[in-house]
């Protein structure tokens, strides 16, 4: 059985986005965030991923005796997916899809208590994402949390679901055009926005 006295921390990102912000891209922002909240204590492992199944495999192996308390992808990702090298995670790897071994087994280290966090754009925005929220948390047996807009710096419409809950917010919340089951195009994160942290607070809010 995993050691439940030390669950571990972890963070994943996608290490393909290598260009678009002049001579850098997000990865360079993810790897010194990664860098900056390891100096603080808030993650034990981070992992620079090219696609879901090294991430997932890394996932259910990393210190394999420790269970775990929390998971962060930084990334990118669209309503009710979050994208590695535009490979998609969603719901349809829950009930027996290629992902759903590792998935398995990264569960079974999970508890209660632990998190999966989605630093990613829009992950819970629109109806999509209201089922994935509401199918992933039932699926692992703990919360999850994820953001309804585009982030940045500023990261708006952040919302953590228990299993067996539906989700309390909107599914229009983030949703700039379109309706909530055919957006269009997001909202950008912005500090009036409601549900807004900085990207260097490295908790959920109480309550949220």
């Amino acid at each position: 059985m995993p050691d439940r006295a030390s669950p571990l921390n972890l963070m994943v990102y996608d290490r393909t986005c290598t260009s678009g912000l002049g001579p850098i891209g997000l990865t360079h922002s993810w790897i010194a965030g990664a860098r900056l909240y390891g100096w603080m204590g808030r993650f034990d492992a981070t992992f620079p991923a090219a696609g879901w199944p090294e991430a997932l495999d890394w996932l259910a192996t990393v210190s394999p005796e420790r269970a775990i308390a929390s998971i962060q992808f930084w990334g990118h990702g669209t309503r009710g997916r979050a994208l590695v090298a535009g490979n998609s995670l969603d719901a349809t790897a829950l009930p027996g899809g290629p992902l759903h071994g590792p998935l398995a087994r990264i569960r079974a280290r999970m508890s209660a208590d632990s998190l999966w966090w989605f630093r990613t754009c829009d992950t819970f925005g629109g109806d999509a994402g209201h089922d994935f929220a509401r199918r992933w948390t039932d699926f692992f047996g703990c919360s999850a949390a994820g953001h309804t807009h585009i982030i940045g710096p500023w990261q708006s419409g952040l919302h953590r679901v228990l299993p067996g809950t539906k989700p309390r917010w909107s599914a229009a919340e983030g949703v700039a055009s379109g309706t909530p089951s055919a957006p269009t195009s997001s909202t950008q994160s912005a500090p009036w926005l409601p549900h807004t942290i900085t990207c260097l607070r490295g908790d959920v809010p109480a309550g949220w």
